[in-house]
This record gives structure tokens, sequence and C-alpha cells, in this order.
């Protein structure tokens, strides 16, 4: 294994991540102006040390698993050998987390296959959303992520921040390793589940057949994972023998962690980092909104080359760090409503919290509303952690209408039935019980959605309503003429038959 890099020059107002197992980071002070570029001092300090160092070789170095062989493999080999500028992109992408996944995999003292999981999971991409709602470069679904505390609300989803869910991933992997004492096994788990995994096993134990990773039955997917896993690690032990090119990538940190203690928008930060939005949220996916709130997320990743020059330019920033800040809706509002009491425009106020049309915002929803220029209190902590929104349909407008019991009177759950509305309603209406009856004449209320008035006649009882039809199928059979009934459609003759026969 290569060596660990001598301990990095530290840069001013950054938090130095560990590098040496029980290590803490390291605060150090705000710049001054004498201060030296900590990036050129690490760099340097690096190349010293470690004038040929790669990464690559540290990876390799470590690789501790089984190894697999079959026609699963041989596939997944022959798929990404031809397709050399998904490799590269995605080995590329992959070079911003490496080194820091790779000093918590060997901190633990796992295997450094662990460190190109997310090459199968999400090809390195922390924005990664699946159709199943899984999340971030290590695929947490919602439920597997709050067990291991990666924080999801409205503001922040720590399924896709960079540390935590490198934590919580690898935390998931070590409890799954402890229960099968395999690491094929424990992969096969965090794919499918352990549970599943552990049925399977079962299953093969009470036949008498043997339980490794290839003789358990298993999904399709989860039969492809662990192959998949074992041909990227034949890539990179051997990028030559599949024409394939891995970029160059230095022993050293990528980035840095640096701490934020004001509320501040995210292209700001991008901004006085010198980076684009894109670079920025590729160090910092786990945003949901365009504010960071300190009180929440204390601290940003940035490259080394950018971290001096984000503390340097924080400092001297004058005017608002935020323009954004959050608002708890004091009781059920509709969004007009809302807009109006925290003075904005109603459309940019559904925009941003994408509110769909006829919703209420519940009472204690927090929203994403403009910050007063004046403003200078930041979002509390417990706003910050625990910020929802939940949305309810509007009540369509009710009108009320007044009608009589017919002669024969009328029963509560009949004119529910007739109202399409329940009988505890028509109960509550009219101050009656929902078996009650109402006796004949006497008046009903019921509220109506609102639309065209209906009749407010008495209820017609069920001998009116048989003699009236009655009457009017009479009255519709007298009427026909020799005329009428020469117009009416003649059958469906063969031809018909015939052309819905050419159309199926």
């Amino acid at each position: 294994m290569a060596a660990t890099p001598a301990p990095a020059a530290a840069v001013p107002g950054a938090i130095i991540l560990a590098r040496e197992a029980g290590s803490q980071p390291e605060l150090v002070p705000a710049p001054t102006a004498e201060t030296v570029s900590a990036a050129d001092a690490l760099r340097a300090d690096l190349e010293a040390a470690e004038p040929d160092s790669d990464l690559w070789g540290r990876v390799r170095g470590g690789f501790e698993m089984a190894e697999l062989d079959d026609d699963y493999v041989h596939k997944w080999e022959q798929w990404y050998a031809t397709r050399p500028d998904y490799v590269q992109r995605m080995t590329e992408r992959g070079g911003r987390y490496l080194f820091h996944i790779l000093e918590e995999v060997e901190r633990r003292g796992m295997p450094s296959e662990l460190a190109l999981l997310p090459f199968i999971e999400s090809a390195f991409n922390p924005q990664a959303l699946s159709t199943a709602r899984a999340a971030g470069m290590w695929q947490f679904m919602p439920t597997t992520g709050r067990d291991f505390e990666l924080k999801q609300n409205l503001f922040r989803d720590d399924r896709r921040d960079v540390l935590a869910s490198t934590r919580a991933a690898l935390d998931y992997l070590q409890r799954l390793y402890n229960q099968f004492g395999d690491w094929h096994l424990a992969l096969a788990a965090y794919n499918w589940g352990q549970g599943n995994v552990q049925r399977a096993v079962t299953r093969n134990q009470k036949a008498g057949l043997p339980t490794d990773y290839a003789s358990l039955r298993m999904p399709a997917e989860t039969r492809n994972y662990v192959p998949k896993l074992q041909a990227v690690k034949n890539l990179v032990s051997h990028p030559e023998a599949f024409s394939i090119s891995l970029p160059a990538l230095q022993n050293h940190p990528f980035f840095l962690s640096v701490p934020i203690d004001r509320d501040i928008d995210v292209a700001l930060a991008a901004r006085l980092a010198g980076l684009s939005l894109d670079e920025f949220q590729a160090l910092n996916p786990q945003m949901n909104k365009p504010v960071i709130l300190a009180a929440a997320t204390p601290r940003v990743l940035l490259p080394y080359d950018n971290a001096n020059e984000f503390v340097a330019r924080l400092k001297g920033h004058r005017g608002q760090l935020a323009t954004w800040t959050a608002w708890v809706a004091p009781r059920t509002l509709k969004p007009a409503e809302a807009a109006k009491q925290v003075g904005m425009p109603e459309s940019q106020l559904r925009e941003i919290n994408r509110i769909p049309p006829r919703m209420l915002v519940k009472v204690g929803s927090t929203l994403l509303v403009l910050r007063a220029a004046h403003a200078t209190e930041d979002v509390k902590e417990h706003v910050a952690e625990n910020a929802m929104m939940v949305l309810a349909p509007e009540a369509k407008p009710l009108r009320k209408v007044t009608l009589k019991a017919g002669r024969k009177g009328e029963t509560v759950a009949a004119v529910a039935r007739r109202y399409k509305v329940s009988p505890a309603q028509v109960a509550q209406w009219n101050d009656v019980g929902p078996r009650a009856s109402f006796k004949p004449g006497q008046k009903i209320v019921v509220m109506v959605a609102a639309g065209p008035a209906r009749s407010t006649k008495a209820a017609p009882s069920a001998s009116a309503k048989s003699k009236g039809a009655t009457t009017a199928r009479k009255s519709a059979k007298t009427s026909a003429t020799p005329r009428a009934k020469a117009a009416a459609p003649a059958k469906p003759k063969a031809a018909t038959k015939t052309a819905h026969k050419a159309r199926s």
C-alpha cells in the first residue's frame, strides 16, 4: 500500500479532514494579510514527500476481497471495455471523492474494493436519484438513510452529502459484514436487503447446499452486483488489458471542509469560492434550496485551491449574505395569503416552494421566502433541522340549499345518498342524529358545491317518481310519428363487421 501522505499544511479558516485513525479535525483561525497560500504550501509539501504518488496505486494495494471469475464478470468487463468514454467520465468524476472514501475505508480496516462501490451504485454521481427514490452516490433509500442518521428535510438531504453518506455507507457495510462474515454476501445484502440474503442463506443451509454468493438464488440485479464490482476492480488493476486509460489521481485530498457561521446563498458561496455553481454543487450536493442554513449545515466542501479564496472573500464581503430565509406558517393558509404575509408575489412563492395549484399550506409548514434587506437574524436550529412542508387540497366552496321533506318524510341517510355526502354531515347541518328521519314538509339543510342553484321544492316521494316516469314513457310513445320512425338508424350490415375486423 502506498505511504500515507504527510500531514497537510493548514488552510486558515478551514477544518482539515482527519488523515489518521483517531485524529481530530483541526480548526485554524481566520487568515491574516500575511498568510501564505496554504494550498500552495500543501502542494509543495506533498510533492516533496511523494513526487510519484498515485491514488490508483494506493487503491490497488488495499484489494483484499476474494476474487470472482465467472461469465457475469466477463460480461461486465466487456461492457466497460467497450465504453471507454463512459469509464473516463465516471473515473474523472470519482476523482473528487476517491481520496476521502479510501481514507475512511483504510481507517476502518476495510478492503479498498469498497471505495470503488460508488462506481456501481451511481457512477460516482452524488446527485443520482433512482426510480425507487434511492439517492446519492451510495444510493440510500429514504428509510435506510434515516436508520443511519442521514437527515432528510426541506433544506437538505444528507443521502447526497459526500461526508455523511460515506460515513453511513461504511457503517452499513460493516454491520452487514459482521452479520454474514463474507464481503460478497455483505454486498449482496447492501443491494438486496439483509433479510432477503439471510433467508436465501437459510434456504440453502436447509437444503444442504453451499451458502456462498454464487450459490444463492437471488434477483438478476443482485446476481450482477458483485460481478460488476469485480469487473471495475479488474479494470483498475490492469487498465491496459482492456484498452482503458484511467485519469491521473494524486494521492492527496481534493477538498477541505470549510466552516460557515452565517446563512448564505448557494450562488454567493460558489462565487466567493471562485467556482461555477455546478462545481460547487458537485462537492455540496445535499442542498435542496438555494440557501445554506448555518445552523444545520455548518460547513461546505471546497477544493484546496479555492478554500483560501473563499475564506478571504467571505471575510471582506459587504452586504447581505442570504437573500432567502425560512418562514413557518402560523396557520393553514392559501398560498396567496402566505405570499401577502411575507411580502412576495404569489407566483414566486409557489415556484420556489413547488406548491401546486389548488393546495393549502398547512399550519407549521416551513416555506422558503425572501429575506428582508435589513434582516440580521439567521434561521434557528430547530427550524433548520426539522423543516417540512405539508400541503392539503383546497376545499371546494359550498353553498347552502334548503328543501322540504316529501309527503312521506325523508331519512338522513336518504338525503345523504341523494347529495353524495355522509349521513354525519347531514345530521350535523340539521342538528339531528345520523339515523333520524325528517317529517313531511320539514325543512332540510344541505351544503353542496357552489354552482347552479338546485331546486328547493319538496323532495318527491318514491310513488310520485314512479308515476312521473310512467307518464313520461307514455308521452314519448304516443308522440312518435312515422317520419320519426323512418329517421331511426338502420341496423349495421355485414360490411360494418368487416370494417371492424380490418381495424383490429
